[in-house]
């Protein structure tokens, strides 16, 4: 199966220096046809929310110094079909740590509450180093449906055989491929 399908809406960062590179996954979605969406962090350290927005040719540096796509903002994260998270750390039961920011978790909270099926695709990014034996999850915390590393990917403990109803993507012991 093909995750990267065209049209698909795909929720992707711009990679730090020290994170798994994105850019040969921003560039193989692009050549497949697929609606990219980058996050968009809030210009008020306070208000910490996170909004994904179409990747278009310009781009500007938020507080942070990340490059961020101007434009108007999608409604609600819910609408991607994919999102690929970017981690500092991560388990087998999927769960991550993140930046500290908090501003996945924040956007992601709808998930929490939903059926699977009715939720974006969570993918984590990192390095296999990054892999710890447990992470304590919190209550404000959403958890990876897999973790793509340098070594493989890693299908989440706990993280059910799911398949949204349009059949766009399933999760199960098959073998898939970006």
């Amino acid at each position: 199966m093909q995750l990267l399908r065209a049209q698909w809406r795909i929720g992707l960062y711009r990679s730090l220096p020290e994170e798994l590179d994105t850019a040969p996954l921003l560039a193989l979605a692009r050549r497949r046809g697929c609606r990219v969406y980058l996050p968009r962090i809030g210009a008020q350290p306070s208000a910490g929310s996170m909004q994904f927005v179409r990747l278009s040719a310009r781009l500007q540096r938020n507080r942070l110094g990340i490059p961020e796509p101007l434009g108007p903002a999608l409604p609600s994260a819910r609408m991607l079909d994919i999102i690929f998270v970017p981690l500092v750390g991560f388990d087998r039961r999927g769960n991550r740590l993140g930046m500290g920011g908090g501003y996945y978790d924040r956007a992601l909270a709808f998930a929490r509450t939903c059926a699977a099926a009715d939720r974006p695709l969570l993918i984590g990014l990192g390095y296999a180093l990054q892999r710890l034996e447990r992470i304590e999850r919190a209550a404000h915390d959403v958890p990876l449906d897999m973790v793509i590393t340098e070594r493989g990917v890693i299908r989440c403990a706990g993280t059910r055989a799911v398949q949204r109803v349009t059949g766009a993507w399933r999760i199960d012991r098959a073998a898939w491929h970006l």
